[in-house]
């Protein structure tokens, strides 16, 4: 069985992802320890809150992280995901990972949609042949909870989905994995991406 570290670094739903590991497979550490997350087969970066805390939280297991991208696959989870990439405009300009190449944005104000983007919606398989996208449809159901989004090139965007305007919902650079929504709270999809990065990626 894979060995999935989930960094702990003191924000995020991690006992609702960590659940969510287990049942798809994988034998799961929460962990604030780099030395762990060096051994780990797997690594997951969850995440809830503000990106430049989640940024300053995480800052004594950057360097790990890092590190382990060039030799084993990575997946970010909702704010996890946002900080993969180089930067968020969330109050102020912040610099992210930069393992994925793009941005993070605000949603725009517009009438009659609420943010934060918050329930089910769509994602629709931009790169189909994906291994993490592995037995999904071109079109899934899945959960969202956010505020800002992502803006990345073509090549980086596995999934994208529209509220608002169109966005990043699931993207991808090497080892790098990261997807907007929350796949532990998003029934039989959600296992299915979890066990394709534990099993396939």
């Amino acid at each position: 069985m894979r060995r999935v570290a989930v960094v702990d670094y003191g924000l995020g739903n991690l006992r609702s992802v960590s659940r969510g590991l287990e049942r798809a497979g994988a034998v799961v550490r929460l962990t604030a320890d780099p030395n762990e997350i060096l051994s780990a087969d797997r690594i997951v970066l969850p995440g809830v809150g503000a990106f430049h805390e989640g940024m300053t939280q995480l800052r004594p297991l950057v360097d790990a992280i890092r590190e382990a991208v060039a030799r084993v696959p990575v997946l970010g989870i909702c704010l996890g995901m946002q900080m993969l990439l180089e930067s968020s405009e969330e109050h102020g300009r912040h610099r992210g990972l930069e393992l994925v190449p793009g941005e993070v944005r605000a949603f725009p104000r517009v009438p009659g949609c609420k943010v934060p983007h918050m329930g089910w919606n769509t994602i629709l398989a931009e790169q189909p042949d994906d291994p993490l996208l592995d037995g999904l449809g071109r079109e899934e159901y899945v959960y969202f909870v956010h505020s800002f989004y992502a803006r990345t090139r073509p090549a980086e965007c596995l999934c994208s989905t529209d509220y608002v305007l169109p966005f990043s919902s699931a993207v991808r650079s090497g080892n790098a994995w990261g997807v907007q929504f929350h796949p532990e709270k998003s029934g039989a999809v959600g296992l299915r991406i979890l066990e394709n990065f534990i099993e396939r990626c």
